[in-house]
């Protein structure tokens, strides 16, 4: 049989040509990844990340518009990666049917992060983003400054903030580079 060959070569070809930059488990340590709410600011949303018995990594909470809030992020930075090459970020990940960023960083030090929205269905779904149409947002204000260079990075980050008060659940598989 030919299939099981062709497959295989598929499947070779596919990994060799992906950088896995986070595929959770049950025995991923949950505290590489940084909650940032808008408490910085004096909100009162309140985001918890923690890895299923399932593993996968659970990113959930309550957003709050009280005392000027209206955010909750959670983020994980490591060292800066060269990346030159990739030009999809694929994420396999299952949500609540809201809207999330994703968020990208070339250095930790940098003020700003490049952000792409993906809107999350209740089954496991899989998504891409192209790399080149991630804009440069501080603050949530875009920036002028050009698109994402795709060369270095060195952090990625989901945050919702839909300006209105809900109740979120993100679930995370696996995030790859493509």
């Amino acid at each position: 049989m030919i299939y099981p060959i062709i497959f295989a070569l598929f499947f070779i070809n596919m990994m060799t040509d992906s950088l896995v930059l986070f595929d959770f488990t049950t025995k991923t340590p949950a505290n590489s990844w940084q909650i940032v709410d808008d408490g910085v600011m004096g909100g009162r949303s309140a985001g918890k990340f923690f890895i299923h018995s399932e593993g996968h990594g659970v990113f959930e909470g309550k957003v709050s518009l009280e005392n000027n809030g209206g955010f909750s992020s959670v983020r994980h930075g490591f060292q800066p990666k060269s990346i030159a090459g990739y030009t999809r970020l694929i994420i396999h990940l299952k949500g609540d049917g809201k809207r999330y960023q994703v968020r990208l960083k070339s250095s930790q030090s940098d003020y700003h992060s490049y952000i792409a929205y993906i809107d999350t269905q209740t089954d496991w779904q899989t998504v891409e983003i192209l790399l080149s149409e991630m804009y440069p947002s501080f603050r949530g204000q875009r920036l002028n400054r050009p698109n994402y260079a795709a060369v270095q990075l060195s952090e990625i980050a989901f945050l919702i903030g839909n300006k209105k008060a809900e109740d979120f659940q993100l679930m995370i598989d696996k995030i790859v580079l493509k």
